[in-house]
């Protein structure tokens, strides 16, 4: 007992005497590894953040580069626009179909440029892969508005697709052209077109200069045609567009979003003017705590609080709203910790929602500002924490040990609901597969063939519970918009374990 008490002394004393060289846990004794590079992380962050991207190129429409490294997707969608004598081809399907629904690809190039505004100077070697994400959408988005006063704003008939499991590749219903103008309007999409438009051009502002200004030019152009003619889209094409990306939430949100965007990016202060003439008009003060592809409230609010105060208190009831325990706390969370909002895709809301608590723990830093909810007080750290719990979650720290990101650890979901991924390539089965043969795969417990990396699922039930069945397109279907906010979540954490 002596002889274990001195060596222990011992061993004290040598740490004293050596705390100028070395601290006793390692690391020389000016490196704080919980201030910026905190010393362990459990998951590989920058791992998650090269998959999260690489899905975007299995989701790819149109002709695939020499690059493409989703190598099992091939090209498809060679002629769409034909029926209206337009190019659209290119652009991205959506989640596990394959149509091209122009409202959610807009908001997930806005989500996509706004990971890489605020997070893409941590991104190193990622970044060029992030912009080739962005620009392979707003090349489409470009075409889509190529004609003033006119959005097209999908390709494809939703029904008729969806009565068909076959490949991309195979696609033989019909390619369906919709658009929106001045007889039919959609401030909704137009305002989301444009603010994916304004925000891209902030992120080829210095890469690209032409590529830049011609999206904040069209960007402009888009927006006046959202604000001149409003409506929203699914009035005039419902039988189109609904149940699939209706507009829930209305057209009000879009022009606020898409407002707050153009003003980021052109720092016109006209921008500003109108949403503090329009924002009581267009709902600025509701109060509603959800943030996704219908509806952008939330996600104005976060961007404008830099700008205008009132904001910044709008910006924190959406915060408090999350805060377990706070006054206004109203989030659910399920047993294992996840946030939970609905069953059909919750995942969304949990990247959208991690992405903005990191952004605005962003704001707050740099402000030095906390948040005050109910006589809590709520720091940046504590906001980061909460992130870092939900992206954890999706990693794999549940209760199932499942990561719902396809590719990412030991185990993550085999039998995802999408059409390309879960049919024989054509590599490996050259033959047309068709329309409706795909079903009796569709409905079968086999695994995937085609690894889809990187994408994120619809996620576990508010019980923690995942079937992984193909056909519960709830739970098992994965979505651009999923994806595009966890990638500056990503980015970030990555950077901050000191993976980059």
């Amino acid at each position: 007992m002596a002889l274990s008490l001195s060596l222990f002394t011992r061993l004290v004393l040598l740490c004293w005497f050596t705390t100028s060289l070395l601290l006793c846990n390692g690391f020389p004794a000016a490196f704080h590894p919980h201030h910026h590079h905190p010393h362990f992380a459990k998951h590989n962050y920058r791992d998650a953040l090269t998959k999260s991207i690489i899905f975007f190129e299995g989701q790819r429409s149109g002709k695939l580069p020499p690059n493409q490294r989703m190598t099992w997707r091939r090209d498809s969608g060679l002629t769409d626009g034909a029926a209206m004598h337009v190019d659209l081809v290119g652009g991205y399907y959506d989640a596990g179909d394959n149509v091209k629904f122009g409202f959610p690809m807009a908001f997930t190039t806005t989500m996509l440029s706004w990971s890489v505004i605020e997070f893409g100077g941590l991104m190193k070697g990622e970044l060029r892969n992030a912009r080739e994400a962005i620009r392979w959408a707003t090349d489409y988005l470009l075409k889509a508005t190529v004609h003033p006063d006119t959005i097209y704003v999908q390709v494809g008939d939703a029904n008729k697709d969806h009565a068909c499991w076959e490949r991309p590749e195979d696609m033989d219903t019909p390619r369906t052209v919709i658009k929106i103008d001045r007889n039919y309007p959609g401030s909704d999409v137009a305002g989301e077109t444009a603010a994916a438009l304004a925000a891209a051009s902030l992120v080829f502002r210095r890469s690209d200069p032409t590529y830049s200004k011609l999206l904040v030019r069209r960007a402009i152009r888009v927006f006046q045609f959202a604000d001149k003619y409003r409506g929203a889209y699914s009035n005039g094409l419902k039988k189109f567009v609904c149940p699939f990306y209706c507009s829930y939430s209305g057209y009000q949100d879009e022009l606020l979003w898409g407002a707050a965007w153009l003003h980021k990016a052109t720092r016109n202060p006209t921008y500003l003017n109108y949403i503090q003439v329009n924002g009581q008009i267009l709902g600025a003060a509701e109060y509603d705590n959800t943030f996704g592809w219908d509806n952008k409230h939330v996600g104005a609010r976060i961007l404008l609080s830099k700008s205008l105060h009132e904001y910044k208190d709008h910006a924190d009831n959406f915060i408090c709203s999350l805060i377990p325990g706070a006054s206004f706390s109203s989030a659910q969370y399920t047993p294992g910790g996840l946030l939970f909002k609905m069953s059909d895709s919750n995942m969304q809301y949990v990247t959208s929602t991690s992405f903005l608590l990191l952004t605005y723990a962003k704001y707050l830093t740099s402000a030095h500002r906390v948040v005050n909810c109910g006589g809590t007080t709520v720091t940046a750290k504590r906001l980061r924490t909460i992130a870092k719990r939900q992206v954890d979650y999706i990693l794999g720290d549940n209760p199932l040990k499942m990561s719902y990101m396809v590719g990412y650890g030991p185990r993550y979901p085999q039998r995802i609901h999408h059409r390309g991924s879960s049919l024989p390539s054509v590599g490996a089965h050259p033959a047309r597969i068709q329309c409706s043969s795909g079903f009796s795969i569709m409905k079968s417990q086999s695994p995937n063939p085609n690894v889809l990396v990187g994408a994120i699922v619809g996620g576990p039930d508010q019980h923690d519970r995942f079937p992984d069945e193909r056909p519960d397109y709830e739970q098992s279907e994965p979505s651009t918009y999923m994806n595009a906010p966890l990638v500056g979540a990503l980015a970030y954490l990555a950077h901050s374990f000191g993976q980059l």
